[in-house]
């Protein structure tokens, strides 16, 4: 319970009236809640300040941790996997720079975080940069409102920079075919499997023989490699767990590089010769960047400089969407959550639907009865 105390006799007030200071408990902790000139509006205060304490809207105006500060203590509760962790770090690293993470947490307004927006676009970071930026910040500020250290989020209603991503073009057979055989023989199979299952580059790596059932033609992705540690962990999601239908096309490969390059003794189909799992790092920024560098500089090539491994993921989903597999089915393939993804990313993929909508009507028509029933008169009128 709080209360009110008459400042009166206070020598420091000598000849200057009456003054109210209202005290109040929380957490076992007297705090000051600020002195007035009229008691009736120092009693509302207590008032306020006591029924925010009750329903738990309480914020603590001591409090001095920056916005930086509650960051990083942010970061570390929460269960981060590891490339997750590592763009976290980055987006802290950023705060540190910017004059916005020195400020106190409870004293950045919206129109502090608006401005250190336009700060960012105007020293030229990426739409793209800065969105994920401020997305960062308000989940960093959610979890503050629920520790009661800010009463509301300063992120919102925030003019973010529109991010306009490119519109996917996806390789060809032809030009898969043509960067299998230029990879090199220890590599062809990863090319293929990863066009042709549509596996996220750790999945690829981690694909053991046990996951891959050639009689049944199924593959089933059970875990991923991790960037740098080279660890098997968990697919990225639980939906990330799946099977796929394993087309004729894998399977000869991979039975042919298993054939060649036997498998070590815990399963894994791609390893070094040392039997190691790949790194991300040297496959996909060595061996695959270099072949494509050396394909697209090649004298009249149109092969795509830009093509990384997730575009053979790009491939496969552009192949289903063509032949007329649907978005849920595409999307369960690749391992979404939910088929919004691959509407928004191949969207402009799906094959132009005017002639079956043509076709659908006229069908209907068509089915239906050819003689029109009489008009009946509405109720109520003749």
């Amino acid at each position: 319970m709080g209360y009110i105390r008459d400042r009166w006799r206070d020598p420091s007030r000598a000849g200057k009236g009456h003054r109210w200071q209202v005290k109040y408990r929380v957490d076992g902790r007297e705090l000051d809640g600020g002195s007035y000139d009229v008691k009736a509006v120092a009693k509302r205060k207590l008032t306020e300040l006591e029924a925010s304490v009750q329903r738990g809207q309480w914020v603590d105006p001591t409090d001095r941790t920056t916005v930086v500060e509650y960051a990083r203590r942010w970061a570390e509760r929460r269960p981060h996997r590891p490339t997750t962790a590592r763009r976290v770090g980055i987006q802290i690293r950023n705060l540190e720079r910017d004059p916005i993470g020195s400020k106190r947490l409870a004293a950045v307004k919206p129109s502090d975080v608006q401005a250190w927006v336009s700060t960012m676009v105007a020293a030229g970071r990426a739409a793209s940069t800065v969105r994920l930026q401020v997305r960062f910040l308000g989940s960093v500020y959610q979890s503050a409102v629920l520790d009661r250290l800010v009463a509301t989020s300063p992120v919102v209603r925030i003019a973010l920079p529109k991010a306009d991503a490119a519109r996917i073009v996806p390789l060809t057979v032809d030009q898969v075919r043509e960067l299998a055989n230029a990879i090199g023989p220890r590599y062809r199979a990863m090319v293929l499997t990863q066009a042709g299952l549509g596996l996220r580059i750790g999945e690829l790596l981690a694909l053991r023989v046990q996951d891959v059932d050639f009689l049944r033609r199924t593959a089933r992705v059970e875990h991923q490699i991790a960037p740098v540690s080279r660890e098997r962990v968990e697919p990225k999601t639980p939906r990330s767990r799946r099977t796929i239908p394993l087309p004729t096309m894998v399977g000869d490969a991979l039975a042919a590089h298993i054939a060649t390059y036997p498998p070590p003794a815990d399963g894994p189909i791609f390893s070094t010769k040392a039997g190691a799992p790949y790194d991300h790092a040297f496959y996909g920024g060595r061996v695959f960047a270099r072949t494509v560098k050396e394909l697209a500089g090649a004298e009249g090539s149109t092969f795509p400089a830009s093509t990384t491994t997730h575009d053979l993921r790009h491939h496969y989903a552009s192949v289903l969407l063509a032949a007329g597999e649907s978005v849920v089915a595409v999307s369960e393939r690749l391992g979404h959550d939910n088929a919004t993804l691959v509407l928004t990313t191949y969207g402009h993929l799906l094959p132009d639907s005017e002639e079956r909508t043509r076709k659908a009507i006229d069908a209907a028509w068509n089915d239906a009865p050819t003689e029109t029933p009489a008009a009946q008169p509405l109720p109520g009128r003749s």
